[in-house]
């Protein structure tokens, strides 16, 4: 059966600082745990009793501090016989400097942007009543809290050294005016409720910023060239697009776009590809009101047996070098999550342990190896890093080297998927520690991943999609600015909970 992690682990005494194993955000169907998993869990648990006494500890503050990290990362590279994550054993019982709060709001040396950060408006994901889940066999509890916006507020910023996120849209529509043609404000947009609409989006933006009273997120904005239809000429309806696409740029003053193009939120039977006429026209009309960047869903579209296929990020190739002026980041670096749930999931997935590749995200690769004057495609590594670096530590070698060797260090971007895997924290500490081997270097010419790429990775690559400046102070938020934020931070104790909402297979 399907549970959330974080009520997985409470069920089964386990209170790890790095997820145990993969969590899906309902877009695939999660793995069971496999047998190098449990033993890690193992280790960690087992370590970590032992030293939290060791030093006088209770074990739940132990596994929140970076020593209980550093015990995790220690069991992952015992158990997988390799050292992708550089820590010392000291470092079980010695904090460091990064759990201090620094004066300009920022916790360690990376400026961090999370360019992938969700949370959902107040309701259960609705995934999990569509016809879909039905027909896939699950009945998922509905958790409104663990995906609640003062839940988002303190896993990303109290809890992280996140500096910066970009709040990252889901699919779905706003209509637009009222049966009496009234034009629809805010909730009446989404009368029957959505995950996370653009007016939304752009509203917990403000209210952050507000909040710190700095500069401390960004919005997207949903829209997409198949939101509108005209049902009668089966074409798209481009007086409500871009009415939209004024709202959401005017109004919301959104960041950048973000695409699915296998979902359907106009119910035409069909989605979209980035290289066809509709999302030219699209790119046209938002090239003339000056927005250029456009962050697109890839990979990861089990959840859609019919238009799933057009998660393959193919079509990235003809849209970049059609439109040179704008950006495209490719979210999860265009990982496709094979269909089985078994221990086959590498064949599933056609992982060639010579080359490194895998579905799709050598299509992704094959892109920038067949067009290298290409510079405007970035892969972006939520629920790719982490769920490579939880799955099996080699292959996060290989997608990582891949992506930086082939589309260089200043052209890969942060992102999380969180909350779905919680505080994005341990994502942080583990990519500051993780190192591609000396094997894999030498056989694939890949290049060891230096403080300068972290530095690039992390934030300076969004920032300069984004046009932030990273210089400019930003005010940490305070755990009282609003009461929900505090009344969650001090319910826990004001620790982070390594409690992660994403689902897992439960036995």
């Amino acid at each position: 059966m399907w549970i959330r992690k974080g009520e997985r682990d409470r069920i089964m005494g386990v209170d790890s600082p790095i997820p145990t194993q993969v969590v899906s955000n309902e877009e695939f169907i999660p793995r069971p745990q496999t047998q190098k998993q449990k033993q890690v869990e193992s280790l960690i648990m087992e370590w970590g009793e032992r030293n939290a006494k060791r030093i006088g500890m209770s074990r739940r503050g132990y596994m929140a501090s970076s020593m209980g990290l550093a015990t995790a990362f220690l069991a992952s590279n015992c158990v997988y016989g390799q050292d992708a994550f550089e820590v010392g054993e000291d470092e079980q019982f010695e904090p460091r400097e990064t759990e201090t709060v620094k004066a300009n709001g920022q916790k360690g040396k990376f400026f961090v942007i999370d360019v992938q950060a969700h949370y959902s408006n107040g309701i259960a994901l609705s995934f999990r009543n569509s016809e879909t889940a039905r027909n896939m066999g699950f009945n998922l509890k509905d958790d409104v809290e663990s995906y609640s916006f003062r839940t988002f507020t303190k896993e990303m910023f109290l809890d992280s050294e996140t500096a910066m996120v970009v709040i990252s849209g889901v699919p779905g529509k706003e209509e637009q005016r009222g049966p009496d043609g009234r034009v629809l404000v805010d909730a009446e947009r989404t009368p029957r409720g959505a995950i996370l609409p653009s007016w939304l989006m752009a509203k917990s933006r403000n209210e952050l910023n507000t909040m710190a009273g700095s500069q401390r997120a960004l919005c997207q904005g949903n829209l997409a060239p198949n939101h509108y239809w005209n049902t009668a000429t089966n074409s798209i309806d481009k007086a409500a697009t871009l009415e939209q696409m004024e709202r959401e740029l005017n109004v919301y003053k959104i960041n950048s776009w973000k695409w699915y193009c296998h979902t359907d939120p106009a119910r035409t039977g069909n989605g979209f590809q980035l290289d066809d006429d509709n999302a030219q026209w699209f790119i046209e009309e938002s090239r003339k009101r000056g927005m250029k960047l456009l962050s697109v869903h890839k990979g990861y579209s089990y959840q859609s047996r019919t238009l799933g296929h057009l998660a393959n990020p193919k079509d990235i190739e003809k849209a970049a070098l059609r439109n040179p002026d704008f950006n495209f980041v490719v979210y999860h670096s265009a990982l496709k999550h094979g269909a089985s749930d078994g221990e086959n999931w590498k064949e599933m997935n056609e992982y060639n342990p010579e080359t490194g590749d895998f579905l799709w995200h050598k299509v992704l690769m094959d892109i920038k190896r067949k067009n290298p004057q290409i510079n405007n495609v970035y892969p972006e590594v939520g629920s790719f890093f982490n769920t490579l670096a939880i799955q099996d530590p080699v292959m996060a070698m290989h997608g990582m080297g891949l992506n930086i060797k082939t589309y260089g260090a200043d052209h890969v971007v942060w992102g999380t998927d969180c909350l779905w895997w919680g505080s994005p924290q341990w994502g942080i500490d583990a990519l500051k520690r993780f190192q591609i081997s000396d094997e894999l270097c030498e056989k694939h010419g890949y290049a060891k991943i230096t403080d300068e790429d972290r530095a690039k990775i992390f934030g300076l690559n969004a920032a300069k999609l984004y046009g932030i400046d990273v210089k400019a102070a930003r005010n940490a938020l305070p755990a009282d600015a609003l009461s929900r934020v505090k009344e969650a931070y001090l319910d826990r104790g004001g620790l982070r909970d390594n409690d992660y909402h994403g689902w897992v297979q439960h036995a």
